[in-house]
């Protein structure tokens, strides 16, 4: 039986209390969030990213505890250039970041959210595979994917709020191919590797979207980021 910190717990009653981001209507339109005001929904993207942020880390700690051996873990540092997101152009540092306009702030938040709807698809199905995964493991997962999802659509909205423009165009193509059945030991490495590489994404996610808030009301206070 596995214990759970008090913090896995905190997360799961902030997954009932968030304030919900499903802009899709029934007919497929992103209406529900037009008529938000584009403070509040930039405030509703920044509470998604944060909560996606913080169940990636623990969903990457809970796999790493229960299936890397110490031996392993630092592979995970190793597998920076395996990240589904490498290709792209988004900012790397603190400097870098301070000099990209909120046009690519808002962009880079859309080219990670994307780039990772179809991995988080595929670890999902990957997870089900472990014979001793505990349901909380596949249940964040899928969250987070759901998740996901919501945070592309509420971006999408506030670039058309802020910027005047729609979805990019095209999306970012999936860039990693994974074999229908690996080894045991190359399936949990790259896994963690996913996790991992998710986890510092994420997290870029949160940080893009509360710089971008800390110039719409506060721009003497934003070299923190």
């Amino acid at each position: 039986v596995h214990a759970f910190p008090c913090c896995v717990l905190l997360s799961l009653l902030c997954w009932t209390v968030a304030v919900p981001l499903d802009c899709k209507d029934e007919s497929g339109s992103l209406s529900r969030c037009a008529t938000i005001s584009q403070e509040k929904l930039l405030d509703r993207v920044i509470q998604h990213a944060e909560l996606i942020s913080r169940v990636s880390e623990e969903s990457c700690t809970l796999f790493e505890e229960m299936f890397v051996p110490y031996s392993m873990r630092a592979f995970r540092n190793q597998g920076g250039n395996a990240c589904v997101t490498k290709a792209f152009t988004i900012p790397n540092s603190k400097s870098e970041l301070q000099q990209i306009s909120d046009k690519w702030l808002l962009h880079s938040v859309l080219m990670m959210v994307q780039s990772w709807i179809e991995p988080l698809v595929y670890l999902q199905t990957t997870l089900d595979r472990y014979d001793d995964a505990p349901d909380t493991l596949l249940n964040r997962t899928k969250w987070v994917s759901d998740k996901l999802v919501s945070l592309e659509q509420g971006v999408v909205v506030l670039i058309r709020k802020m910027l005047d423009e729609g979805m990019l165009s095209p999306s970012p193509p999936g860039v990693v191919q994974y074999d229908v059945q690996p080894e045991v030991l190359e399936s949990v490495l790259r896994d963690y590797t996913l996790l991992s590489c998710f986890k510092k994404d994420a997290h870029k996610m949160e940080t893009f979207l509360k710089l971008l808030k800390c110039r719409q009301t506060d721009k003497l206070g934003c070299a923190l980021y």
